[in-house]
């Protein structure tokens, strides 16, 4: 990890603008049933996306559709920073967007199910209210795939 001394002045004063008051206690909701019959997502903030589609821009605020069919090795990370290494996911994709340790909780019955589509963001550029009209959407899109869950993988 860099020390904020060290970034450029840019980067320094970027990275403090995003120096927000806390969001409030946690909002937590209740699983409607137990694990092995949820059906869950994978949302990343890594700037993923498969070769062919659009890659993502520095501030972008859309989001990526990730089919859960297609292989996850053939994703791309547009997701650039001089604070984050990409050694691990060019090793290992999972790393970041762990799909196939999930299909493997799928078919051992650990989890109900996977969603068809899964969704990738481009973290880092903006400011969280940048988000909210993609969020939206996607929650939209979950909502209609039947998905009670979600696991995050924050970059």
């Amino acid at each position: 990890m860099v020390r904020l001394s060290d970034l450029p002045n840019y980067e320094r004063e970027h990275l403090l603008s995003k120096n927000l008051p806390p969001l409030g206690p946690a909002v937590w909701t209740k699983a409607k049933a137990d694990l092995s019959e949820l059906r869950i997502a994978l949302i990343t903030t890594a700037g993923l996306h498969y070769r062919d589609a659009q890659v993502f821009a520095f501030t972008d605020s859309t989001f990526r559709p990730i089919d859960g069919e297609e292989d996850p090795n053939n994703l791309v990370m547009s997701h650039s920073s001089v604070n984050f290494d990409k050694t691990g996911f060019s090793e290992d994709v999972n790393l970041v967007f762990p799909l196939q340790r999930f299909k493997e909780l799928a078919a051992k019955g650990t989890i109900g199910s996977l969603a068809s589509i899964h969704y990738s963001f481009m973290g880092a550029g903006l400011l969280p209210e940048s988000y909210e009209a993609g969020a939206a959407q996607v929650a939209g899109l979950l909502k209609q795939d039947e998905v009670d869950a979600v696991f995050l993988t924050p970059v």
